[in-house]
């Protein structure tokens, strides 16, 4: 996809499959996942190609480290585990996937993107703030309440955290797309209170196939390629500027864009408006 974006091509996704195969993206290898040379410092670390590229791979690095299967529920139990999966440790987080059995998918990209953050504090390559460490814990926030509440809620949830924060950049050009890129699978044209989505992480895609990580149905943690026309959009969320993870605790307590597409729906033009998608 070098000049359109998938809400075009709503009304003929074979036009998304033919564009796939010109973005050549590349699927995930062992290769691929290497050790991460991160070089943020500080708090004013400006990111470039490579710098982006090894947040990637540290993101890959941390699915290695997630639990398979378990299975995928959406129930108040799983929510109460994931709850119970996340703590802070001496200053630190403390993560423990396998305590969040069974699993949901945007609980299941969550856990990942702290694991990444974590990885990057234990380097030397991020300081979390006791603070933001308080605002990164799952509390059962309300759609678009705080951290968690914005990540789990639906339309572009991840995407709008990461245009608030300036975490990094959001896109919908499949041709920009590298493993490790956070993704909402859009499986129809609604966004919001009739939406089907899925909250994913990108691992690579040809013409016929798209290959991502997350809990599926019903296996739980694990890989999953689904066709491409059974994708209606997507967006793309690139951890790149991990440190304004800091700015979290002053963010407004809700959103109320999110908040309202529990009961309202939205169109995909306004969720890459809201998620600074040119």
């Amino acid at each position: 996809m070098i000049t359109s974006r998938l809400p075009h091509l709503f009304s003929g996704l074979t036009g998304l499959a033919a564009l796939l195969s010109l973005a050549a993206v590349a699927p995930l290898t062992a290769q691929t996942i290497q050790t991460a040379q991160t070089t943020s410092k500080g708090h004013a670390v400006r990111p470039s190609p490579s710098h982006s590229h090894s947040l990637n791979t540290l993101v890959l690095e941390q699915i290695n480290t997630m639990p398979r299967g378990g299975t995928y529920s959406t129930t108040a139990e799983a929510s109460a585990r994931l709850r119970r999966s996340i703590s802070v440790d001496g200053g630190s987080l403390a993560i423990e996937p396998r305590t969040a059995t069974p699993s949901y998918c945007s609980g299941a990209t969550y856990l990942v993107f702290l694991k990444t953050l974590d990885a990057l504090s234990r380097q030397g390559g991020l300081h979390l703030s006791p603070e933001t460490l308080a605002a990164l814990a799952v509390r059962g926030q309300p759609d678009g309440t705080g951290v968690w509440g914005r990540w789990n809620a639906n339309g572009p949830g991840t995407a709008r955290l990461f245009h608030e924060l300036k975490l990094g950049r959001n896109f919908d050009k499949i041709s920009e797309a590298r493993p490790g890129d956070f993704m909402k699978i859009f499986w129809t044209t609604e966004v919001g209170s009739r939406e089907r989505g899925h909250s994913v992480i990108f691992l690579g895609a040809d013409d016929k196939e798209i290959r991502f990580w997350s809990s599926n149905t019903p296996d739980g943690y694990g890989v999953k390629s689904v066709p491409v026309s059974k994708v209606a959009y997507a967006l793309f969320s690139r951890l790149e500027t991990p440190e304004r993870i800091n700015d979290a605790p002053a963010l407004p307590r809700s959103d109320s864009y999110l908040a309202s597409l529990l009961s309202k729906r939205s169109s995909a033009a306004e969720a890459r408006a809201k998620s600074g998608v040119r």
